[in-house]
C-alpha cells in the first residue's frame, strides 16, 4: 500500500473527533491559497504568520515526509500544506503550544539520537524517529509526546492536502454531475461487486 493511500485510511475514522471545524479548515485553506498566490506573484517566499522560520522549515520537511509527491500528484508542500497549517494555528490558540512544543520535541529527540536538529538529519535518521512515533499502539510510553504531536500533524497534513486543488485532483473528485438519464451501474462495477440487477 502506498503511503498516500495509508494516510487516507488512517485519517478517515478520526475525522469526526478533530478539534477544528469545516469552516475553520476552509478559512485556513482560502487564506493559505491567497498567501501562496501572492508569494508566487511577487516571487518572494511565503513568510510564516505563526511559526518562526526554523519551526516552519521543520514543519515543511515533516509534512513532505508524511505526504510526498508521487507519480499521481504533488506532495504536501506542493499543495500548500505548510501555509495551511500556519494559518490553522493562528485560529487555534489552544493548539499552538502543543504544535510548537512538538516541533521542539522533534529537534530535541533528533539532537539526543544524532546530535543534530531534525532538518539537519538525513532521510534515514528522520525516518527512524518518525517510525517510532507514527504507530501509537507500538510506541513506548516514553515517546507519548512525540506520538501525540505526530498524530496531530498527520491529521493537519491530510486535511490541508485533501482540501487543496492538488488533493482534490488526487482524489479524482468530479463533483456533482448532471445525468440526463440514469442507466444503472456499469456492468464491470456490478461484476466486481458480485451483484446484479433483478429483472
Amino acid at each position: 500500500m502506498k503511503r498516500r493511500d495509508a494516510i487516507k485510511r488512517l485519517t478517515a475514522p478520526v475525522a469526526a473527533g478533530l478539534v477544528w471545524t469545516a469552516v475553520e479548515a476552509r478559512s485556513a485553506r482560502e487564506r493559505s491559497d491567497r498567501a501562496r498566490r501572492e508569494a508566487l506573484a511577487t516571487q518572494t517566499p511565503y513568510t510564516p504568520q505563526f511559526f518562526t522560520a526554523v519551526e516552519y522549515a521543520s514543519l515543511s520537511a515533516l509534512v513532505e515526509i508524511i505526504l510526498p509527491a508521487d507519480d499521481r500528484s504533488g506532495g504536501a508542500a506542493d499543495a500548500g500544506v505548510p501555509e495551511f497549517i500556519d494559518f490553522m494555528m493562528i485560529d487555534q490558540p489552544v493548539r499552538q503550544g502543543a504544535l510548537r512544543g512538538g516541533l521542539a520535541w522533534l529537534d530535541i529527540e533528533c539532537q539526543r539520537r544524532f546530535e543534530r536538529q531534525f532538518t539537519a538529519c538525513d532521510a534515514a535518521q528522520r525516518g527512524a524517529v518518525l517510525d517510532d512515533i507514527a504507530w501509537p499502539d507500538r510506541a513506548p510510553d516514553s515517546l507519548s509526546q512525540g506520538v501525540a504531536f505526530f498524530s496531530s500533524v498527520r491529521d493537519l497534513t491530510a486535511t490541508g492536502f485533501w482540501t487543496s486543488q492538488i488533493g482534490i485532483d488526487d482524489l479524482q473528485y468530479l463533483g456533482n454531475e448532471y445525468l440526463v438519464e440514469w442507466r444503472g451501474c456499469a456492468p464491470e462495477a456490478l461484476d466486481r461487486l458480485g451483484v446484479r440487477y433483478d429483472d
